[in-house]
């Protein structure tokens, strides 16, 4: 796991890409690789690579990077593991790559990959990952994004060169780079709590969509290439029965955990107490080297008055006890969220409106202090299998809106009709009726921050004019007709999966894990987005994933005898935080303050608006106001001091 940077000048340029100006990008990212630091420049100085090193996989410095091949006509920098390198190398090795410089990096793998199919490659590869590669004879600079989008990549052009990085820090670090914020991403993140690709809160930054590759020759001419999409490679097992499924699912699984084992430094596991991470603790045990040591687990709670949020605790050292982990837990406290703040929004880059970002990085420096260097962690079996609570209301709602004789038009006059009553607030429920009246699903996504028409309602007159022209539909357009066209069945259920697999996980859950543990310098991997766990768990039915109306019915039967009853019929509690606790706190004065600093110098919202959100004491509405506030403070109001001391004090 590493930081990766670059920048390609075009053609007819004179050459300014100095080591000096490449190590300062880089070098933005240590957190990423405190291990080791490469470069490499052009003879002429108008390409450059850059390499921070998180060593995970074969720790010799044959293995450091930027990497080249032989005769120097390819050179890559690599973010991420090929978890299936060995078996590449072998396929490759047969096809007479002999001499090979390392004995088991996979950088090296996917190097001569790329040299053997060019951009097919990727087609083989198993992992999680974000690189460039730079071909020489052909003057073409190839980026690559993961299928699921486990791991970032960023990129800009401006003053006639492209550049692009792990983390959009990297990009700021050119002085030339220009700051401005970008009105349709601000649009997006107060839907979504982030901004979806191909966007980026800074204007003219975007970020590569998952499963897409880019090429850019030295004219600055770009093609873009979706390479990956669940539907064009899922295939239906609708005869199967549930036995069979189960069976099967708990094989891919184990195949998925078994992958993700492989390191040559120590990795645990994140454990919650629930039915993902205990599985992922017990399959971890059970493909484990007997002879590296104990498994070791990770939990985190909170302490005194905020402990009702999330203590499952007991549950997690449970499952540590069951498979004889050494197991470790954090109590966090209001204290912990006040130190942290500052160095959460410089880690974020961009907003990230999540709160569970504040334990997700406690938990990553209890595992780093602890002599962790990778954790396994449980994002997406619950976007894949009905694991929220909220995934059966809109399924019931969208089933029985389906079965209702109301016709659309019917239901645009009547929400209309309520809207003209005084006091009347359609919010989130008027909204689903609207998606319903408006003929689009009633399901945007698993978070949806402010109401199409409370957010318009929050932007400044001005601001609200030069927006009326996008759709509030946005981002999901592309999705229906990509769902429409190419999924086996157009049921509600996988309507909902395949959202939050192109956008929430990738661009927000999975962005807060990947910001957030790279802060500590821990990598996560993550077994329940294996691509092919998710193309198997995709071909199966809405019937088969929510029979009986039980959340996750056919994952809890797999692992039934895996982890112990008690922790599969449980109720799911949840990652809650104490939000509210915390801004009816000290940090209530501190949000105020950032947030009436932003709409007073920014001039982007109404503040008569935002007085009504602090009378009506919407604490997530608030925090996530707060967290684009203090990003607009460290990037732009502050940005010449580079706001390392973002004080949050009332």
């Amino acid at each position: 796991m590493c930081g990766i940077v670059g920048v390609v000048e075009r053609n007819g340029s004179t050459g300014t890409i100095t080591p000096d100006f490449l190590e300062r990008m880089r070098d933005t990212m240590v957190h990423r690789g405190p291990d080791g630091a490469g470069l490499w420049v052009s003879d002429d100085r108008t390409i450059g690579l850059g390499h921070r090193r998180l060593s995970i996989i074969d720790l010799s410095e044959s293995a450091a990077q930027p990497m080249s091949t032989g005769d120097g006509s390819l050179w890559i920098t690599f973010n991420g593991e090929i978890y299936n390198h060995a078996e590449i190398r072998k396929e490759l090795v047969q096809l007479g790559h002999h001499s090979w410089k390392t004995d088991h990096s996979d950088t090296e793998v996917l190097l001569r990959a790329f040299q053997q199919w060019g951009i097919d490659c990727v087609e083989r590869l198993r992992g999680m990952f974000a690189f460039a590669v730079w071909d020489a004879r052909k003057q073409e600079l190839w980026l690559v994004r993961d299928r699921i989008g486990i791991k970032p990549l960023y990129y800009s052009e401006h003053n006639g060169r492209f550049a692009f990085a792990s983390e959009i820090k990297a990009l700021l670090a050119d002085p030339q780079q220009p700051r401005k914020i970008n009105e349709e991403g601000l649009f997006y993140y107060l839907t979504y709590l982030t901004t979806p690709a191909p966007h980026t809160l800074f204007a003219g930054i975007n970020k590569l969509p998952p499963g897409t590759w880019m090429k850019v020759n030295r004219n600055g001419e770009r093609t873009t290439h979706r390479y990956w999409d669940v539907w064009d490679h899922t295939e239906p097992d609708t005869r199967a029965s549930e036995a069979d499924i189960a069976d099967r699912l708990l094989h891919e699984l184990r195949d998925a955990v078994d992958l993700r084992s492989v390191s040559d430094v120590p990795v645990g596991v994140f454990l919650s107490g629930g039915i993902d991470s205990s599985t992922n603790a017990a399959l971890f045990k059970e493909t484990a080297d007997p002879e590296s040591g104990v498994v070791k687990t990770f939990s985190v709670g909170y302490k005194g008055d905020f402990s009702r949020y999330r203590n499952e605790t007991e549950y997690a050292r449970q499952v540590a006890d069951g498979i004889g982990a050494q197991h470790h837990e954090i109590l966090l406290g209001q204290e912990d969220l006040l130190n942290f703040l500052p160095e959460m929004v410089h880690l974020q880059d961009e907003p990230i409106g999540d709160p569970v970002c504040v334990p997700v990085y406690y938990l990553a420096k209890l595992a780093r202090d602890n002599g962790v260097t990778v954790c396994q962690v449980g994002e997406g079996s619950d976007e894949l299998f009905w694991g929220y609570e909220a995934w059966r209301k809109s399924l019931r709602l969208q089933q029985l809106l389906n079965r209702s004789h109301v016709p659309p038009a019917a239901m645009r006059m009547m929400l209309a009709a309520w809207r003209m009553i005084p006091g009347q607030d359609p919010g989130h429920r008027g909204e689903l009726l609207s998606r319903y009246a408006s003929r689009t699903p009633i399901f945007w996504g698993s978070i949806n921050a402010f109401p199409h028409e409370q957010k318009l309602g929050l932007f400044s007159p001005e601001l609200r004019q030069r927006l009326s022209g996008l759709s509030a539909w946005g981002p999901l357009e592309p999705m229906r007709e990509r769902f429409e066209s190419s999924a086996w069945e157009r049921s509600p259920l996988h309507w909902m999966s395949y959202v939050d697999l192109n956008l929430r996980l990738p661009e927000l859950l999975l962005m807060r894990v990947d910001k957030m543990t790279m802060g500590t310098s821990l990598e996560a991997r993550v077994p329940f987005l294996d691509h092919k766990f998710v193309e198997y768990a995709m071909g199966l039915s809405q019937d088969v994933k929510t029979r009986d109306g039980v959340l996750k019915h056919i994952l809890k039967k797999a692992v039934r005898g895996v982890i112990p009853d008690s922790i599969i019929d449980r109720r799911k509690q949840g990652f809650g935080v104490p939000v509210h606790d915390w801004l009816m706190d000290s940090l209530g004065t501190v949000a105020r303050q950032r947030i009436d600093r932003f709409c007073n110098e920014t001039g982007l919202f109404d503040p008569a608006a935002i007085e009504q959100l602090y009378n009506g004491r919407d604490c997530q509405q608030l925090w996530f106001l707060l967290n684009l506030a203090m990003w607009w403070e460290h990037h732009f109001a502050d940005a010449d001091a580079h706001n390392s001391d973002l004080r949050l004090v009332a």
